[in-house]
């Protein structure tokens, strides 16, 4: 027999490390705090060493604990393509997708439907991250987030390009028959309204709308940009969003593009499977999916 360690105190070590937090970890397994107290203090007696160490109130994973836990994360996901291989072939089968809230909720979830009626045997669970930078860690079959699909960019992950992003002014049609903006000059007087998760949006825009004597003035800060869509179209100023992510709400006239020529190229989007991953699983169909509702030709990878 293998000398293994307490596999159910690895599957709580790898949801506290992966949250970086005891409650959500106790959250998310169904636990109390201290049920899962326990079980790391379990593991942590047959490794000899400490995991976790007190920052205020929160217990912090150590750096080794971290490297620990991205190993046993690929394991988990091993296990979970082995299973899944192994399983009946009409069973129904659980996808699950962790991307950014904004990417989620407008351009993602609307859109699900489709790929249910192509793999109506496929689950698609998704979770959020509240920005498109958050490390990557277990608990997710394919992961979205900004980046280039560049060779050695993701390791441990196969990255495919599914959206490009291009940025531009967006006001509601109210605010809009209220003080038009026909012009780049017509934006004087208006409130601008930024997001905390997307520096630079302003700066750059308005450089290319010839505006730069406006970089300086003051703006209204949201922390998310979903928070900032919902300002927007409540008509309290005008902001910079993304398109085509944007799209649903500009075609259902809950937003309008007023400059719709003064767009801003940023960074698009990759969805990551993790290395390992049967390239016949259905990660791999959901990434194509996802690449051809994105309008992106490039092949899976």
């Amino acid at each position: 027999m293998r000398h293994l360690p307490p596999l159910n105190a690895l599957r709580v070590f790898e949801v506290a490390a992966r949250t970086g937090s005891y409650t959500e970890a106790a959250s998310e397994l169904g636990l109390t705090h201290g049920a899962v107290s326990r079980q790391i203090g379990l593991l942590e007696s047959w490794l000899g060493q400490r995991l976790f160490t007190r920052s205020g109130r929160r217990m912090v994973a150590t750096p080794i604990a971290r490297s620990f836990a991205s190993e046993v994360s690929g394991a988990f996901e091993r296990m979970t393509a082995a299973a899944e291989a192994c399983g009946r072939p009409d069973a129904r089968r659980i996808l699950r997708v962790n991307a950014p809230v904004s990417f989620a909720m407008r351009w993602l979830i609307p859109r699900l439907d489709l790929f249910h009626e192509a793999c109506p045997s496929v689950e698609v669970m998704v979770t959020t991250v509240s920005t498109v930078h958050e490390e990557l860690r277990g608990g997710f079959d394919v992961a979205i987030r900004r980046g280039v699909a560049g060779v050695g960019g993701w390791p441990h992950h196969r990255p495919t390009p599914v959206l490009d992003d291009v940025d531009t002014l967006i006001m509601s049609p109210s605010l809009f028959a209220q003080r038009p903006v026909l012009d780049p000059a017509d934006l004087e007087g208006h409130t601008l309204l930024a997001t905390e998760t997307r520096p630079g949006d302003w700066i750059d825009w308005l450089e290319a709308a010839k505006l730069p004597h406006l970089i300086g003035r003051p703006r209204t800060l949201f922390d998310h940009f979903f928070i900032t869509r919902q300002a927007v179209m409540d008509g309290l100023g005008v902001g910079i969003g993304p398109l085509p992510m944007l799209d649903i709400d500009i075609a259902m006239r809950h937003l309008l593009t007023p400059l719709p020529h003064i767009r801003v190229r940023r960074t698009g989007y990759v969805a990551l499977v993790p290395e390992g991953t049967d390239r016949a699983a259905h990660s791999t169909r959901f990434v194509e999916w996802l690449a051809g509702e994105g309008g992106q030709t490039t092949p899976v990878v």
